[in-house]
């Protein structure tokens, strides 16, 4: 490939490519096929075209994972960032058949379901989690332990 416009289509191709899968290795290549465009620009022979691709793609992709291996550990509180539902409460009325409820959070009706296993109570709940678009909910304290019922106080003679 001697041609400077058949590596900008290449790296064209690789940049479409990449908004389809996300993962920016594709991206690195990219800039590899501008870099072959760029030697292809500067006059240099073909086979060195090649190596430009080569040594700056392959050394972006190379550069890339190890950033992502070494500098990429997430903490519990990093993840926590990423979900800034966590923590909010939501108030559940009632539970269906099948243990979902349907909470209003944020503008909106949600299908809700609890974290665990175990006896489904109304009231306040903690958002503990999401999967997909069901919010993942906890009860609070103050639904495990509902305020005992009101008694009629009156003393009766006798």
């Amino acid at each position: 490939m001697d041609n400077p416009t058949a590596w900008w289509i290449l790296a064209g191709f690789f940049v479409a490519m990449e908004l389809v899968s996300g993962t920016f290795y594709l991206l690195m290549l990219a800039i590899g096929a501008a870099a072959g465009a760029l030697a292809a620009h500067a006059g240099l022979q073909p086979p060195l075209h090649w190596v430009a691709f080569t040594l700056v793609g392959g050394g972006a992709v190379v550069a890339l994972y190890l950033s992502r291996r070494l500098l990429g550990k997430r903490t519990a509180e990093d993840v926590r960032h990423d979900h800034l539902d966590l923590g909010a409460t939501v108030d559940v009325s009632g539970w269906s058949i099948d243990g979902v409820a349907r909470v209003h959070y944020r503008g909106s009706d949600w299908s809700a379901r609890p974290v665990r296993r175990g006896p489904l109570h109304t009231g306040p709940h903690r958002i503990a989690g999401q999967d997909g678009n069901v919010l993942l909910i906890e009860p609070l304290p103050a639904a495990l332990n509902p305020a005992p019922a009101e008694t009629n106080t009156q003393h009766h003679p006798g």
